[in-house]
């Protein structure tokens, strides 16, 4: 059955009001949705939360790092590691949530950036590892503790025994000597004593050669007048020079631990690390970070001015 154009005039009145009242609710919806809205806000609301994060996190690290590598004991250092790392961690995380929000919304200038810190990011881990697992060694404090604990008490226990070669030789022919030889021990033994303090801190190994050349002739010295002692106390009880002999190997034996923990020199590294690399590829990190940051603020800006009713949401 076939209908006209006349037979479809009667209903074109109808029609057109169908029609209207479709467009009226479809209006509706589009005001109370807010209108048209900005098909990336969503991605850009949450890249800017992430680089907000991130930025905040790669700062923690940094200042953890930094206690890391000051820290007095090995369980603070390593306290202060595992929450640098933990927070380099975090940033890791965000930064692979952002990629496909970049990369889906972002503009070419913002794609750039990204790469750019992402670039400087696997740099930062470096610097990181290599600090941290410097800074947890704590070489350096562990040699000042030596230093000036078992180190200088085994020199007290040097100048007793040294004291009592002096106080038995007196009223004898040797008395003048013994004093001088075992003056000379006391002043060759301080003077070792206060090299080691600039050989901990020392950052070059040929200082610290020098340093320990110098060291040696002074033992040199030391051991020949504690030889020489034993020669002045012939007539006399052998047990205080022996005591000094047993306080001075003592006190070589420490000082050997010291050097060796000294050479390592992993607080000082560390120490050099922090100051220079990782000051420098923190901010290689946060450049980046911060131009991408205000390019998400300045887009939910212009989006909320262009589509104001979005501020106000569903109604």
């Amino acid at each position: 059955m076939r209908i006209g154009r006349a037979s479809l005039q009667p209903l074109l009145p109808i029609l057109i009001g169908a029609g209207l009242t479709t467009l009226f609710f479809l209006g509706i919806t589009y005001f109370r949705e807010g209108g048209p809205r900005d098909i990336n806000s969503n991605d850009r609301a949450r890249i800017l939360q992430l680089i907000t994060q991130m930025r905040i996190n790669i700062v923690s690290a940094s200042e953890a790092e930094t206690s890391a590598v000051v820290a007095q004991t090995d369980q603070a250092a390593t306290n202060f590691a595992e929450q640098a790392r933990a927070a380099t961690a975090s940033v890791e995380r965000a930064r692979g949530e952002v990629a496909p929000l970049i990369s889906r919304s972002g503009a070419g200038n913002e794609k750039d950036l990204f790469a750019r810190f992402s670039q400087a990011f696997i740099e930062f881990q470096q610097v990181q590892t290599a600090l941290l697992d410097l800074a947890v060694k704590n070489t350096n404090v562990k040699a000042y503790g030596l230093a000036f604990g078992p180190a200088t008490e085994a020199l007290h226990n040097l100048d007793d025994a040294l004291n009592r070669v002096i106080d038995a030789s007196e009223g004898t022919a040797d008395a003048v000597a013994v004093s001088k030889a075992a003056f000379r021990v006391q002043i060759g033994a301080l003077r070792i004593q206060t090299l080691l303090a600039p050989h901990i801190a020392e950052a070059e190994d040929k200082k610290m050669d020098e340093l320990e050349a110098v060291m040696s002739v002074e033992d040199k010295e030391v051991r020949d007048n504690l030889d020489r002692l034993a020669q002045l106390d012939r007539s006399h009880d052998q047990a205080f020079v022996d005591a000094a002999k047993a306080a001075y190997a003592d006190f070589t034996s420490i000082r050997k631990n010291i050097l060796a923990l000294s050479r390592e020199n992993t607080n000082v590294r560390s120490l050099a690390i922090s100051l220079d690399q990782k000051r420098k590829v923190t901010a290689l990190c946060q450049d980046p970070l911060d131009a991408l940051q205000q390019i998400a603020q300045q887009a939910l800006v212009k989006q909320k001015i262009e589509n104001p009713r979005a501020i106000l949401g569903p109604q």
